[in-house]
């Protein structure tokens, strides 16, 4: 396409556009590559950028008559955008932040190329929200499927069988559906392919909605069907060790065999792949083209100020909160001071980390404190980065320990060797459980203020798994951390 053509003009605005979102979406882009390089379930999303530009070429002929057609209409979009952009921020909620980033991006060519053009490339602009790393909420729904599905096949086999959470026993082992055994990968991965495929070979909706609702639902049966066959292959072999040891090839040859079979499936319903071009727009001369460069500069730099504006605003509320210092937390009874030791993200935040070694060392217990109006996503970067959350392939779940305070502990084994974690989050004085109810509390208190530093509080015992796991149950039951906490957080240990 030449520079003469009216969509040649946009090409300045767009990239300069482009070139501030990268400056004030930079730590969207930074932790969704930092994703995709250390998750297996993210690598595809490298292929994202190629293939939205594939999908845009493919679309050159239908662009090359329509006009230019800068507008403004879609503008106010933007402030509800930023609004998206600034709870999630409040709310700790990288996915959040990066979905309204991608939104930006549609925006910003929405409003300089005008609708005729954006709907042509609206498959593959869309398209670049799959470069969003997001979907690990529904792992545990993942494995709770998995898991009773291979208790309902094991009972249609006559195979006996204990089902205790995600932990299926059988006569030859016992079998665990760990977050690696959920499907989330090949989940993802398949319903970026499926879009991607339903775009090359239908032209109908209808059908590309039918492609993609089928592949979602194929492959959470497809991980259900492998799961239960390495458990029947253990069965069949009488170790359970034996079929779980290269159940991870296993996986890959039949996923493998599953797309291939949707993509044949796919094939039997392709359409003309001809593009179907639009009605001739009237022709008018490039001297009296009635949309210039300045035009499209316009609505780029709204586009621009808007998503920039919400950003500016935590920077100012970030600085007012790290403000406020905060005094070394107390003393534990019977633990020893460790030097301090902190994640990166505590720097010059205004917040603390202290460490203790107790039970002649067998148990390490760190405190990371936080001024009252610290972002949340602060304190909650710091409790995966505390209690292990972050390691590739980690396992968390519920340890409950009547009488201890709090009652309920999160914990978390990952890590090779394998480390076990017991971790608690307090908000407003009072411990509370993941999930957003806690990130909205305190990011009211962002905002608002609070009375009260948010406290997390991390265990780590030493030993195998089930050791570890039994000292740190057997610590919270002595009630040690409990009231240590109460009494730091009562007292108020925070100055400005």
């Amino acid at each position: 396409m030449s520079a003469a053509t009216p969509l040649a003009r946009a090409w300045p605005a767009l990239i300069g556009g482009l070139m501030v979102f990268g400056a004030v979406f930079e730590p969207e882009v930074r932790a969704a590559v930092g994703v995709w390089m250390s998750s297996t379930a993210y690598n595809h999303c490298f292929l994202i950028l190629p293939i939205a530009a594939w999908l845009a070429w493919q679309r050159r002929a239908m662009l090359s008559d329509l006009p230019l057609r800068p507008t403004i209409v879609p503008l106010p979009v933007g402030l509800l955008l930023g609004a998206i952009w600034f709870l999630a921020d409040r709310l700790g909620v990288m996915e959040g932040r990066q979905l309204a980033a991608v939104a930006f991006v549609q925006l910003l060519f929405l409003s300089v190329l005008g609708w005729r053009i954006y709907r042509v490339l609206a498959a593959p602009l869309l398209y670049l929200f799959f470069l969003v790393p997001f979907g690990g909420f529904l792992v545990p729904l993942l494995q709770s499927f998995s898991t009773h599905f291979v208790v309902h096949g094991l009972d249609l086999l006559g195979i006996p069988n204990f089902n205790d959470g995600n932990a299926i026993e059988i006569p030859e082992g016992t079998f665990y559906i760990a977050t690696a055994c959920a499907g989330l990968r090949f989940l993802i991965a398949a319903i970026a392919f499926s879009v991607f495929y339903s775009c090359v070979i239908y032209r109908s909706p209808s059908r590309r909605l039918l492609f993609i609702a089928v592949s979602l639902f194929v492959p959470v049966l497809a991980n259900g069907i492998r799961c239960l066959g390495i458990v029947w292959l253990g069965h069949v072999l009488g170790s359970a060790s034996a079929a779980a040891t290269d159940h991870v090839l296993y996986g890959y040859l039949f996923f493998s065999l599953v797309l291939f079979l949707l993509i044949l499936l796919g094939l039997i319903f392709r359409e003309d792949l001809s593009p179907r071009l639009p009605p001739s727009p009237p022709v008018v001369s490039a001297a009296h083209q009635p949309v210039g460069r300045p035009r499209c500069f316009v609505p780029a730099i709204v586009v621009v100020i808007l998503a920039a504006l919400f950003p500016l605003l935590t920077v100012g509320i970030n600085r007012a909160a790290a403000a406020t210092r905060l005094a070394a937390p107390v003393l534990l009874p019977h633990c020893v001071p460790l030097p301090d030791e902190g994640p990166p993200a505590l720097a010059g935040a205004g917040g603390l980390v202290r460490r203790f070694a107790c039970e002649d060392s067998a148990m390490t217990i760190t405190l990371a404190a936080f001024p009252p109006r610290s972002d949340p996503r602060l304190v909650f970067d710091t409790e995966r980065a505390l209690s292990g959350q972050n390691i590739a392939e980690s396992e968390t779940r519920t340890l409950t320990i009547p009488g201890a305070i709090p009652a309920s502990w999160q914990l978390v084994i990952g890590g090779t060797p394998p480390r076990v974690t017991a971790n608690a989050v307090w908000i407003d004085a009072k411990p509370v459980p993941g999930g957003l109810r806690a990130r909205w509390h305190q990011a009211l208190n962002s905002l608002f203020g609070g009375r009260y530093p948010p406290l997390v509080v991390t265990l780590r015992a030493a030993g195998s798994p089930p050791e570890a796991e039994q000292r740190l149950a057997a610590f919270l039951a002595s009630g040690t951390i409990g009231p240590a906490v109460m009494k730091y957080i009562e007292t108020g240990a925070f100055s400005r």
